[in-house]
């Protein structure tokens, strides 16, 4: 029986590498994952400690793909009166699951972190690179969202330490 049980395991554990490997190797993502991760390379360049709030005008809401084997994201142009920004909000499957819903022509208050793309070139982060597709940045900047407030409703993106939500647990 104990010998049995050992077996179940070892058969189990294996498969489940297995499925992992393919997975991987196929591009799939766990949710919560696809690169969004809160120690990814894309949420490492949120800089909690340099938030800033833009008020606004929603121009356009689209998804986008920040960087190659990362999945869909949303993104939204701010209007302001002294430019444009484009505002990063989170993964598609987690902002399409909240609710507070966001529309072209809704003025909104959005506070996050200004960064700019220019200065993580080293990591692959090239605004013209045909193979991205469309990448949605203000030049090589963007916001990266903490949270949107549409009136009275808040869309939380970010925790009080700048840890993204959906990643689905704390840190300690």
């Amino acid at each position: 029986m104990k010998t049995t049980l050992i077996s179940l395991f070892i058969l189990l554990l294996t498969g489940f590498w297995a499925l992992s490997a393919v997975a991987h190797n196929h591009g799939m993502m766990w949710r919560g994952s696809g690169g969004w991760g809160p120690m990814g390379g894309y949420c490492q360049m949120y800089d909690h400690a340099a938030l800033e709030t833009f008020k606004g005008e929603i121009a356009s809401i689209d998804t986008f793909t920040p960087r190659n084997g990362m999945s869909q994201g949303v993104h939204l142009i701010l209007k302001t009166e002294k430019e444009n920004f484009s505002v990063h909000l989170g993964p598609a499957w987690y902002i399409e699951n909240q609710d507070v819903k966001l529309q072209p022509g809704d003025p909104v208050e959005v506070t996050g972190s200004l960064i700019n793309f220019e200065t993580y070139s080293h990591m692959g982060w090239k605004t013209s690179n045909p193979e991205q597709g469309k990448i949605p940045f203000n030049g090589d900047k963007a916001i990266m969202a903490n949270e949107v407030k549409k009136g009275d409703n808040i869309l939380k993106l970010r925790d009080e330490n700048g840890f993204p939500y959906w990643s689905g647990w704390r840190r300690r």
